[in-house]
Order: C-alpha cells, then structure tokens, then sequence
C-alpha cells in the first residue's frame, strides 16, 4: 500500500478537474480525495496498491485534464488519507 499527496498547479479550478478525477477514480481500486485550494492548486491525496495508485496518475496524466496542468508535486504521506471511497472535499 501507498499513500500520496499530489499537488496540481495551472488552470486546475473552475474547469471540472475534481469532477474529472473523481470520475477517473471510478476506475480504480483506490481511495482518497481531492480539493481545491485557496492558493489556486488543486490536492489529491490517493492511497491503495503501488501499481494502481501510479496506474491512476497515469491516467490522470494523459485524460484531457493534461491541458490544464502546468506542475504536479508528489509527497509519500506516512499516514493513509482519510477516506471511504473516493470524494470531493469543500474544506
């Protein structure tokens, strides 16, 4: 198991890019969630198997949200991210 942060930074609000990953998530096995931040970025927090987790980002990564993505960040978290299923967070 793997848990990641992932920070995204472009033209990544007001465009759907949450609904998009949320709708991404349905095809995976994995858990977690994403949000916008105040700053302008999104975050992602993702956990699950190794292989599912970068299949996700990978798939994330060539969707048509990679117009809108000028940086992604990566960060291992120690602690899994809070989360049933996959959700949009408004905190």
């Amino acid at each position: 198991m793997i848990s990641l942060q992932v920070f995204y930074e472009g033209n990544v609000q007001g465009v759907g890019f949450r609904w998009s990953i949320r709708h991404i998530a349905n095809g995976f096995d994995s858990t977690g969630w994403v949000r916008n931040l105040a700053d302008g970025r999104v975050e992602l927090q993702l956990n699950g198997e190794d292989n599912d987790v970068r299949a996700f980002l990978d798939a994330v990564a060539q969707s048509e949200l990679h117009a809108h993505i000028r940086k992604q960040t990566e960060n291992k978290l120690e602690k899994a991210a809070n989360a049933r299923g996959f959700e949009i967070r408004h905190d």
